[in-house]
């Protein structure tokens, strides 16, 4: 019997109360789906960067016109060098195929461009990324060697992007859940206010603090279900359209989220959304209800 009441008065509440309800539920539903984003945002940044730090290359680009020599050189010298973990050259022709591929939308900027023009390279992969550091001095003045680049550069500029992208996403979460919160206490108020006579009846025929609290607790856990569940859903959807999207980018080739990370970061959502329900319904009974 206890439970169908509880049940009773926490539909019943929501239904007295539906514009606020909404409200509050929207509003948990935009905070936590920023707090989910930049979870899941951090998760794939962090396995793209590790993949790129299992394999950074190191390009050196060689003149045109090297000699077999000054190549020879360049490719004893990476052999000998205990940072590299491996190598690979692209002669004119494959980096001219490279170039075909690269601007296959765009054929013209390749109409006065023959394979002889193009600038054979070795691709390297260093044990640690750090390594590149130590070996592009190495090779940078090297005879025969046009320039060196590496991707260091590009995979710190996403780093520090994300990294930034991640705390601005937070604190805008922390705000917007503040707004969440603040709403659902509201509506647990005014839903005390409305039935103040009748809580004060209950509490004359004996009614314990815990079995007036429980209704207007159970109110505001669902409705931080709700908006966690909602969340939840939106995240699923923005990982499936945006994930393939950023993949298509150099940066974020590796960018990968999995399904499995999706669910678990749903289900912390639905509870860190049932929880700020409980807790500040909790924290309105007991602060404008004197029971």
């Amino acid at each position: 019997m206890r439970l169908g009441y509880m049940a009773r008065e926490t539909s019943n509440n929501l239904r007295r109360n539906l514009l606020m309800t909404s409200a509050a539920v929207m509003t948990v539903a935009v905070s936590l789906a920023l707090v989910g984003g930049a979870l899941l945002m951090r998760q794939g940044v962090d396995r793209a960067t590790l993949q790129w730090k299992g394999g950074v290359e190191m390009n050196i680009f060689l003149d045109p016109d090297v000699t077999d020599q000054q190549r020879g050189a360049v490719e004893a010298k990476l052999k000998a060098a205990p940072e590299v973990k491996r190598y690979s050259y692209v002669d004119q022709q494959g980096a001219y195929e490279e170039a075909k591929e690269l601007f296959v939308d765009q054929p013209e900027l390749l109409e006065p461009v023959t394979a002889e023009d193009m600038p054979p390279s070795f691709r390297v992969v260093p044990y640690d990324a750090e390594q590149v550091e130590v070996l592009e001095p190495q090779f940078d003045k090297e005879p025969g060697v046009m320039k060196v680049t590496s991707a260091k550069e590009q995979i710190r500029t996403l780093v520090d992007v994300t990294r930034a992208l991640r705390l601005a996403i937070m604190i805008l979460a922390i705000l917007v859940m503040g707004s969440a919160a603040v709403l659902i206490l509201n509506t647990i108020r005014m839903a005390i206010f409305a039935r103040r006579r009748e809580v004060g009846v209950q509490k004359l025929v004996g009614a314990t603090n815990w079995f007036i609290r429980i209704p207007f607790m159970l109110e505001g856990m669902l409705q931080g279900l709700f908006g966690a569940a909602l969340a939840f859903g939106g995240v699923a959807l923005a990982r499936n359209f945006t994930q393939g999207w950023l993949q298509t980018r150099e940066l974020f080739q590796n960018f990968a989220v999995t399904r499995a990370e999706v669910l678990q970061t749903g289900m912390v959502l639905l509870i860190l959304g049932a929880a700020i329900g409980a807790v500040f319904s909790a924290f309105a009974v007991s602060r404008f209800l004197d029971v």
